[in-house]
């Protein structure tokens, strides 16, 4: 179970008591506000897109949308999204609970969008569409192993 995969990973960061599993889906933006009670922005969201045989992560705040001519400047490819069969396959996480945290596929990057900096702490899921758990904007590139923070987003009005 892909829980216990971010469990595990989580305890060399002291993090893993930290997860919270919600009695109610997360596994959208706005099912994981209502579930952890915060604005929709504040919700870590990891998107997945192709890249070669493997993918790069991108985690942005939650009232972003990819912006395709930044997101080609700076990767140097089309914003194009793994389909529900391959995210579990690359990834190692069920759609809806992907996060960038023991990520089965050692070829995947992960990247922090800075559309999160603008909070103290966000919330990423942690392996299903029901977890979560709350980081500082550091940690949360920290932990992840993220490459660099990137400006590929922008904010949804």
């Amino acid at each position: 179970m892909s829980i216990n995969k971010v469990k595990e990973y989580l305890k060399t960061f002291n993090k893993d008591n930290d997860i919270k599993e919600l009695n109610t889906s997360s596994a959208t933006v706005e099912l994981a506000a209502a579930a952890l009670n915060v604005i929709p922005a504040r919700i870590a969201k990891t998107l997945s897109f192709k890249k070669d045989n493997s993918c790069i992560l991108v985690v942005t705040a939650g009232d972003t949308k990819i912006d395709n001519k930044k997101f080609k400047e700076e990767f140097g490819i089309k914003a194009k999204m793994l389909t529900c069969d391959e995210v579990p396959e690359i990834t190692g996480h069920p759609v809806g609970g992907v996060c960038p945290f023991a990520i089965s596929n050692p070829e995947v990057k992960v990247y922090c969008d800075v559309s999160m900096r603008r909070f103290d702490t966000v919330f990423p899921a942690c392996g299903t569409p029901n977890s979560a758990i709350e980081l500082s904007c550091d940690e949360l590139f920290s932990i992840s192993k993220s490459q660099k923070w990137v400006d590929v987003c922008l904010i949804k009005n």
